[in-house]
């Protein structure tokens, strides 16, 4: 596992997932991208786990994205096809996390970083985060259609205009306006903020906000309304009976 991204696991059931390449403003290789998808996977088996945390350390950049010099061996277009393939798998995975995951932004939310930040379920940030994928003036390089889908729903499609086609940035109080942010803070106040948000998180039914969570990412993601499965396994959980149970028992004694 690389020293580059680390797991915390906090007794109040919250997972926190670290990008820890400061000096490179937390710009990922293909093996960092690896050791988060174990780190995930790592997670996702632990029962004891209801909530992650992803943020980068450092106090400048969340994620900026891919290592640039990862792009130096590229021979043609299908080179691209591969890579773009790859980050799909790393975002894809991201999204599919049962339970609640929160973006912690200090800083700059970058590329590959945005992407990764719009997969998770809500996004805290410093004043003075920004978000972008300026790759119009950088690398002339563009996004999958996937995880445009997924900035579209977030942000709408003008403000993505204005992030690919004229390289702007969306500062941190646009992003709360629009809601593509759940709250901004200072950055001395930001870990508060990100637990605090966890709590609340791991207060609540996880049978409901898994189903949420994955009829959200087949409606924007793959255009699908198929959703039998999901609401099968609601209506007969354990979760469900009891509060069922729980609540009709508390309105008969009133």
């Amino acid at each position: 596992m690389s020293d580059l991204v680390r797991l915390t696991l906090h007794p109040s059931g919250v997972a926190e997932i670290v990008i820890n390449r400061p000096e490179r403003h937390n710009a990922m290789t293909l093996n960092m991208y690896e050791s988060l998808l174990a780190l995930v996977a790592e997670c996702e088996q632990n029962t004891s786990v209801r909530c992650i945390l992803f943020r980068g350390a450092g106090g400048k950049s969340f994620i900026s994205g891919t290592d640039i010099a990862y792009f130096k061996d590229f021979r043609d277009g299908r080179d691209g096809v591969t890579y773009e393939a790859f980050v799909e798998r790393v975002i894809d995975t991201i999204e599919r996390i049962a339970v609640p995951t929160v973006a912690v932004i200090d800083g700059w939310a970058v590329g590959g970083g945005l992407a990764l930040t719009t997969a998770c379920d809500f996004r805290v940030c410093s004043d003075g985060s920004r978000f972008g994928a300026p790759i119009a003036k950088t690398l002339s390089n563009t996004l999958s259609s996937r995880n445009l889908a997924r900035l579209q729903a977030a942000l709408g499609v003008p403000r993505v205009k204005r992030m690919l086609l004229l390289a702007e940035y969306v500062t941190a109080q646009e992003a709360l306006a629009c809601g593509y942010v759940y709250e901004v803070c200072s950055q001395s106040a930001l870990e508060e903020a990100a637990h605090s948000l966890a709590q609340r998180l791991v207060a609540l039914s996880l049978v409901t906000q898994q189903a949420v969570k994955e009829s959200l990412r087949r409606i924007v993601v793959e255009q699908r309304l198929d959703d039998e499965d999901l609401i099968e396994a609601v209506y007969g959980s354990d979760n469900f009976k009891n509060a069922v149970a729980s609540f009709t028992s508390g309105a008969s004694k009133k």
